[in-house]
């Protein structure tokens, strides 16, 4: 059993966040990111499932476009899947571009082509490289244009009810506020619904139960607080889970690293520098 990861992220670019990994059990539970994330294959197969529960299979040389607030996960069909992913602010990516396509960054898209695979990996390998802010943006604002001008395999057009969303706005706050676990039955109070109604509701909206939100809203907020350079221990403390064997399992199965390596690993110049290798074995 094999799982090797290395991240990336920089005080210069704080909107931007990179890893490597390479993987050969299932990893991810179904999560949302903050920030838009493109992702490329570059080895083994993969299912990817979004919000309506259908299976798209990614292969080699396939690049992935996911904006923020999807739910999705993506985990290895059979041996060894090698994939890079980076997360960067939406409102930076738009601003790269003067009028960039709508569907570009509101949809979910796969698109196959090798050209655009290579570029997005040396673009992570400036990222990597720690390169200067403008040659990675322009870097940037040229897989934009490519992403534009490929005809996509498929896209998953977002089912999302603002209204309901809205509605779900107090039960939001409260899930994301609250450090011990609020039952449905409250929540449900909240929202003026019965507790059926509000996983119902809740899935409709964020593809997630109230609870998978609760999870995933923490680590989002374990991650920013990692990358500052927090412990482990403060973060898990912080953010009110009842130990730090909890805050292991609910971060590596959303990030699939552990808190710690996690952190290490984004601070790491060694690891930056090196690449995938032997030592990063985790």
């Amino acid at each position: 059993m094999r799982s090797v990861t290395e991240f990336w992220h920089s005080a210069r670019l704080p909107h931007l966040e990179s890893r490597r990994s390479c993987q050969e059990i299932t990893c991810y539970r179904p999560h949302i990111h903050d920030r838009f994330s493109i992702g490329s294959i570059d080895s083994g197969t993969t299912t990817f499932t979004g919000a309506s529960g259908e299976p798209v299979p990614l292969a080699a040389g396939d690049v992935i476009l996911i904006p923020a607030g999807h739910v999705h996960s993506c985990n290895p069909e059979h041996g060894l899947w090698e994939y890079q992913m980076i997360h960067a602010d939406q409102g930076w990516l738009s601003a790269l571009l003067p009028d960039p396509p709508e569907r570009l960054l509101s949809e979910i898209t796969v698109l196959r082509d090798r050209g655009l695979h290579d570029r997005f990996g040396a673009i992570n390998d400036l990222l990597f490289a720690d390169s200067a802010p403008e040659r990675v943006a322009a870097g940037f604002r040229d897989l934009l244009r490519r992403c534009a001008a490929i005809v996509p395999r498929r896209r998953i057009v977002p089912d999302i009810d603002a209204a309901l969303a809205t509605r779900l706005g107090p039960v939001f706050e409260r899930l994301r506020r609250d450090d011990a676990k609020p039952s449905l039955d409250e929540l449900a109070r909240l929202a003026g619904m019965d507790k059926y109604r509000l996983i119902r509701a809740m899935k409709r909206a964020t593809g997630l139960s109230p609870m998978a939100w609760r999870q995933n809203d923490r680590v989002l907020a374990a991650r920013e607080m990692l990358r500052e350079g927090r412990s482990p221990a403060e973060t898990a403390y912080t953010l009110g889970f009842t130990d730090q064997s909890h805050f292991h399992r609910v971060f590596r199965a959303h990030v699939a690293a552990t808190p710690g390596v996690y952190r290490h690993r984004l601070n790491s110049v060694q690891d930056r520098a090196g690449g995938l290798g032997p030592g990063l074995a985790g």
